[in-house]
């Protein structure tokens, strides 16, 4: 299962280079990786009645995340309708986007990425068995299909049907998510195997399990959710054959099939999924009637199937079961099939309007026998498994005893939606090959161009399947059974029901002939019913309106907020955040419980003295309107923390804290040349007393809340345990080191994310139209990007040496001799200083944040010392790469532990003999701390480069823009 996943993944990540290369034959060898997939799935096919093939691989296990996947028979029925389908789809797409004109789609590379990519998700959907990992699959699959119907990204109602899409199926997983984290607490496992064995019960039982039909309605298109899956039409072809036919669709009713065995007698079980399920079977059948676009028919008709379907996998009881997993097989072959056909017509004549189409069927003979063909098992006609699969609902509906005194009820509504079945399938049939009356082709008929014989492969084979398993429905009988035996039976005689085409006259061959009598009858006689007005009425047309209605609100709502919190200033933005760190902890501690405080407010004398010099830097910082000796003075709170760090035993953090607050230093002194050397009076002294109150405030709550938080502990600190958990488990003594890079390196891993994000982004604006790019060097100073620098002026403070290359081009008023001279000899002694921290800092104070800081500070002094243009002959490399490089590195250690089978960002020790040294120990988690080290050299750099050296350029030229204008 594990190979299938890893694949179809590698297949996503070459299919671009694959198209590019090939164009739309790529296509053909892209659908070879679900068919071998295929062929693994039938060679693996878990055995009836016994040992379910399982695959678990631990990952975060504290967390139930563990990767543990399940090969039962209704995965691999699902597997067989995706990986099958998913590869006629493939080979069919060669064909689709064979245009005629010789145009070429310009993301047709990333439009297969995402289709591969989509099969390899939905097939981990279905074998997943851990719900968490399940939920990941099923967001992936939303995705996904938000990037396939959004293909055409120019035409607006792409645009549109993708983010109707996103949004609908997103709200509804998010539901599913809390009702998983429910289910999961109450019933101690998150695996789905385990939960449908013994199901907890309870009220919150109840909630988590309607909170999950919630997602599962939304994914499988019922009401009220239904409108999205119309919208999606506007995908390509393709993707309407597979996703919203044969695949993500059918997660929902998958979902739905998987959790009934365990939950089909939960309160709201029955009256959500049969009463939705009801409802859009006949609202959407009535809508697919009125429709005049062939694809619009069909994703009508598939609404409409999709909550018959849900009826009977939802009901509970044995027969129900294999009825409604029989008409899921059938509905997935022949909508796919007419999806496909869809496909051919609207390329061959370039029109899916049935009003356009006329004689169609003489022109295309093949195609119409292949259409015929799957409407028929559409409409339920024998000899096809579309007949054979609603006998078996008629028949298991009239006979269910899990439905009680509602079963006549239910049995009603399915026969009634299945009259409109009849009907949209007359229609689409008629609407597309028919001759209507006309004499002769219509002009788009009459002017088609004939399909490829490999256009017609994959409807074939699809509508061939469809007429073979109705022939023959056994094999399929005895498949679905094994799941369905699963569940409990709900009576004495449920469990008896066989797939077959034929059972003698019955009950079922009286109501699908009384079905296939009315449709005929009400399409035939549909002039009659229109000049009676009685299609004038479109329920489901307002369901867009109130969508768009809900967004229009929240849009409103949205303004409406952000004007009020944020109001494009900086300080109005910060004292609603910080107001709401106040009002909040406070209001909640004020009125939960708590225990009695117990602190002491220093444990030696010198603590008080640092505080004290603390609180003076602070309160003097409110008061000087000189910008830079206010930052100097919010430095000193900086460094007199660092100083209680150390104090309380802390010298790693204390290195850390030293080194930030120094860098911080720096990149205030960088942004504030730029701006006036003191603020205006008037505007401080504007807010000072807000501010006070603000800031006594946060200090007091921050203050309040550590006090309460410590008075709370019950048991022994966690921090107690860190030291033996450092050296035993990581492997190191340096206690913070360790905490960083391996007990809790996902945290660190997503931090540097974000200072990657933080460092593109403040590139980006300052550059504006071209982020990458290293520091200019010494030889780059005459060309025109760079700026050319006046003649320079003579200045007796220094002498035509030079102790650093930069300084060459630098004004000598702003050089300093003794600044160069230090910087050239105690640079390489910092460096080294950095790579020793790096090297020692999983058992010492260090590691690479601190040793990255330390380079980073090095850096500074190079330019502080020689000016931009020694920033670029310091280190002439993109900082963009080196951040790149750095992250690509820290992830690529959590691949690596996973694909050795240890948990993910977990060290191992490595011992190596060295000539000379003799022998050395280190962790893996080393390279992680290089790519964090990196990481923050980048960083560095990158500031450097665009508030100092671009800034510098920029003051360099403003005086000669000036001069011209």
């Amino acid at each position: 299962m594990l190979v299938i996943l890893l694949a179809h993944a590698i297949a996503a990540a070459v299919a671009p280079v694959l198209v590019h290369r090939w164009g739309r034959l790529a296509f053909y060898p892209l659908a070879l990786v679900p068919a071998a997939s295929l062929s693994w799935v039938v060679l693996n096919w878990p055995p009836a009645g016994g040992p379910v093939p399982t695959v678990d691989i631990p990952w975060v296990p504290e967390l139930s995340m563990n990767i543990t996947l399940r090969f039962d028979t209704l995965a691999a029925v699902m597997s067989v309708l995706v990986l099958a389908i998913g590869a006629l789809v493939l080979f069919y797409c060669a064909e689709y986007f064979h245009h005629r004109d010789g145009h070429t789609e310009n993301r047709l590379p990333s439009f297969a990425a995402e289709l591969v990519g989509f099969s390899g998700a939905m097939f981990g959907l279905v074998v997943a068995d851990n719900m968490l990992l399940l939920y990941m699959f099923w967001e992936l699959t939303t995705v996904l299909s938000f990037l396939l119907v959004g293909h055409y990204a120019e035409r607006a109602t792409s645009r549109r049907a993708a983010m109707q899409a996103l949004l609908v199926t997103t709200a509804g997983g998010l539901a599913m998510l809390v009702g998983i984290v429910i289910l999961g607490h109450y019933s101690g496992t998150y695996l789905l195997s385990e939960l449908v064995a013994a199901p907890p019960h309870g009220t919150a039982v109840a909630i988590g399990v309607v909170l999950v039909l919630v997602g599962a309605v939304s994914k499988s298109a019922l009401v009220p959710f239904h409108f999205w899956l119309p919208g999606a039409m506007a995908a390509p072809t393709p993707v309407s054959a597979y996703l919203h036919a044969a695949a993500m669709v059918k997660a929902g009713v998958y979902l739905i099939a998987r959790l009934t065995p365990g939950f089909a007698d939960s309160p709201g079980w029955r009256p959500t999924v049969i009463t939705l399920g009801i409802v859009t079977m006949l609202l959407a059948g009535w809508r697919a009637v009125r429709e005049n676009d062939l694809k619009l028919i069909l994703a009508f008709g598939t609404v409409s199937q999709l909550g018959f379907i849900s009826v009977m996998v939802g009901a509970g009881g044995q027969d129900m079961m294999l009825a409604g997993l029989a008409m899921l097989c059938a509905h997935a072959l022949f909508k796919a099939t007419l999806f496909m056909v869809v496909g051919v017509i609207d390329h061959s004549t370039g029109t899916r309007d049935i009003r356009r189409l006329a004689w169609l069927g003489q022109r295309m003979p093949v195609l119409f026998v292949i259409a015929a063909g799957a409407t028929a098992s559409m409409a339920a006609l024998p000899p096809f498994l579309g007949f054979v699969a609603k006998e078996a609902d008629f028949e298991t509906l009239a006979h269910s005893e899990s439905l009680g005194p509602w079963a006549p009820v239910v049995l009603a509504g399915v026969v009634a939606g299945s009259v409109f079945t009849t009907v949209y399938s007359l229609r689409f049939l008629w609407g597309a090959f028919a001759r209507k009356g006309f004499q002769g082709p219509s002009s788009l008929v009459a002017n088609l161009h004939r399909p490829a014989a490999a256009f017609l492969v994959s409807p074939a084979i699809l509508a061939a399947a469809g007429l073979f398993f109705g022939l023959v429905p056994s094999p399929l009988d005895h498949t679905l059974d094994d799941y369905a035996d699963s569940l409990p039976a709900a009576g004495a005689a449920d469990g008896g029901y066989t797939l077959e085409l034929w059972h003698g006259f019955g009950l079922p061959v009286a109501l699908s002939a009384l079905v296939l009598t009315v449709g005929v009858l009400a399409f035939f006689g549909r002039d009659r019913l229109q000049r009676a007005r009685l299609g004038r009425y479109r329920p489901l047309a307002n369901a867009d309106r109130v969508y768009d209605a809900i967004i229009r609100g929240a849009d409103v709502l949205s303004v409406r907020l952000t004007a009020v919190t944020q109001r494009g200033s900086i300080p109005v933005t910060q004292s609603v955040i910080l107001a709401t760190l106040v009002l909040l902890p406070i209001t909640v501690l004020i009125f939960g419980t708590r225990d009695r405080p117990n602190f002491r407010l220093w444990d030696s004398p010198i603590q008080p003295v640092v505080g004290l010099l603390i609180l003076a830097a602070a309160v003097a910082a409110t008061v000087m309107r000189n910008r830079l000796a206010a930052v100097l003075l919010v430095g000193i709170t900086g460094y007199g923390c660092g100083v209680i760090f150390a104090l309380h035993g802390a010298p790693d953090l204390a290195l850390t804290q030293f080194l930030v607050e120094t860098l911080t230093l720096v990149i205030f002194v960088l942004v504030l040349r730029t701006l006036p050397a003191e603020a205006e009076e008037a505007a401080a002294k504007r807010y000072r007393l807000p501010k006070v109150l603000i800031a006594l405030a946060v200090g007091a709550t921050v203050t309040t809340l550590a006090v309460f938080a410590k008075a709370a502990r019950s048991t022994t600190g966690i921090a107690e345990l860190l030291p033996d958990a450092a050296y035993f488990r990581g492997h190191g003594a340096n206690t913070v080191n360790v905490l960083l890079v391996d007990i809790r390196a996902w945290d660190t891993l997503g931090e540097i994310s974000v200072l990657v994000v933080a460092a593109t982004g403040v590139a980006s604006l300052v550059f504006r139209n071209r982020r990458f790019g290293s520091a200019p060097r010494v030889s780059d100073a005459g060309q025109p990007d760079i700026g050319q620098l006046p003649p320079l002026p003579y200045s007796p403070a220094v002498s035509d040496t030079t102790w650093l290359r930069g300084s060459e081009l630098r004004d000598p008023r702003y050089r300093s001799l003794v600044l160069e001279v230090a910087t050239r000899l105690i640079f390489p002694l910092i460096m080294v200083l950095s790579v020793y921290f790096f090297f020692t800092g999983h058992n010492t104070p260090g590691g690479g944040f601190a040793g990255g800081l330390t380079a980073g500070l090095a850096l500074v002094l190079r330019y502080l010392a020689g000016g931009r243009y020694e920033l670029g002959e310091t280190l002439p490399l993109d900082a963009g790469k080196i951040l790149g490089f750095g992250l690509v590195l820290s992830a690529g250690t959590a691949v690596a532990s996973m694909l050795l089978g240890a948990p993910v960002l977990s060290s191992a020790v490595v011992t190596l003999d060295v000539p000379l040294l003799g022998t050395v120990k280190f962790v893996t988690a080393l390279f992680f701390d290089l790519g964090v080290y990196l990481i923050v050299v980048g960083l560095v750099l990158d500031v450097l480069r665009s508030l100092g050296a671009r800034i510098d350029v920029e003051m360099a030229e403003a005086p000669a823009k000036v001069a011209v204008r």
